[in-house]
């Protein structure tokens, strides 16, 4: 068995063949069942069925966190089937972008000026987990799931600027629960629920602050006030050493998105990456690195076009996929095995898909 597996069919089908608690983390993009560019998967429902998101609940370890992808009008009916399925909602990350389109229809005449939508400029992602067994200290140490990686996922401050994250600790050795420990300086800012994009037009919407403090550890372990903000009587305070000030997005993940990040690894020139909703890598690498343990296995449901299979590869984590489309899963599978290249991971556990029918394709034999 190889580091990463993308089977091809209907997720469902496919996760009724896997064995419960076998999955560490679930991090997925599905259809936001909005019709997007006339496509068919965009409209089928899916994300709506408490069935699948139930077939995914049973496959994940107890404590293991889902973070789906949604669309802002139709965010409400997916988190709802997950809830329905037996998840507890945690949490929603919000993705904020400038390159979104408005898909309006413009009026003429005397109410020129006027339309029917706004730019689109943001996309939630909930955050659930599945319940656990008893504490979260017991369910950690029973199954490695249940709480998230902060030290992993710190919002840089070495850098000038705020665009990046340059405090990132190894996944070996930042899975640990706290406690004890020295104290330590400029370890970042604490993770938010909220992902920008780095735009010039994101960050305009950011106001400019004066000097503000960054992370500091307490010798017991414990972690100083984060807030930015007015926060229990200290007007800017998050909690150690001073930073130069700027603008206020300094204060949340900002991924590097490259250029050729879409079609790296595949075959011949201009965009041979078609899929239309493609995740930039770093944002799935974060993550995946959130919520997933030290060499544990990723399930997407929904890999498209494989940006959490990359993602995941890259973190050094394991990889299942599963795609509908055999169209999209060679495109996944072209773009993880480039990834793999770079990175050895631990193989997927046989005994996680060794039920999935024989005419499910195996893409990585």
């Amino acid at each position: 068995m190889n580091r990463a597996e993308v089977l091809i069919g209907d997720c469902l089908h496919v996760m009724a063949q896997m064995e419960a608690c076998s999955v560490d983390a679930i991090v997925t993009d599905p259809p936001y069942e909005l019709g997007f560019m006339g496509k068919a998967w965009d409209a089928s429902g899916v994300a709506f069925r408490v069935d699948v998101w139930r077939e995914a609940r049973r496959v994940l370890k107890p404590g293991g966190h889902l973070l789906a992808f949604s669309g802002s009008r139709t965010y409400h009916r997916m988190a709802c089937a997950i809830e329905d399925a037996g998840f507890e909602i945690r949490d929603q990350i919000m993705w904020v972008y400038g390159s979104g389109f408005p898909k309006s229809h413009n009026l003429n005449g005397e109410w020129s000026g006027w339309g029917t939508a706004l730019k689109p400029a943001h996309e939630p992602i909930v955050v659930a987990r599945k319940p656990m067994v008893g504490t979260v200290a017991h369910n950690v140490l029973a199954h490695g799931t249940g709480a998230l990686n902060i030290d992993g996922c710190r919002v840089g401050t070495e850098l000038s600027g705020w665009n990046g994250l340059t405090s990132k600790v190894d996944n070996s050795t930042s899975w640990h629960l706290r406690g004890t420990g020295a104290p330590t300086d400029n370890i970042g800012r604490w993770p938010a629920n909220l992902i920008h994009d780095g735009s010039d037009e994101v960050v305009g919407l950011f106001p400019d602050t004066g000097p503000a403090k960054r992370g500091e550890r307490k010798a017991n372990g414990q972690c100083g006030n984060r807030a930015y903000g007015d926060f229990n009587g200290m007007p800017g305070r998050i909690g150690g050493h001073e930073d130069a000030g700027g603008s206020a997005a300094r204060f949340f993940y900002s991924p590097k998105a490259s250029k050729a990040d879409r079609d790296e690894g595949l075959p011949g020139k201009g965009r041979a990456n078609h899929h239309p909703t493609v995740k930039p890598t770093d944002l799935m690498r974060y993550l995946c690195r959130l919520v997933t343990p030290p060499s544990g296995l990723v399930l997407d449901p929904f890999t498209g076009s494989g940006s959490t299979g990359k993602g995941a590869v890259l973190e050094g984590f394991r990889f299942l996929g599963i795609e509908l489309s055999p169209e999209y899963a060679a495109i996944a599978r072209a773009r993880i095995r480039h990834a793999v290249g770079h990175v050895a991971p631990e193989p997927v556990p046989q005994h996680v898909i060794q039920g999935v029918p024989v005419g499910q394709l195996r893409l990585f034999a």
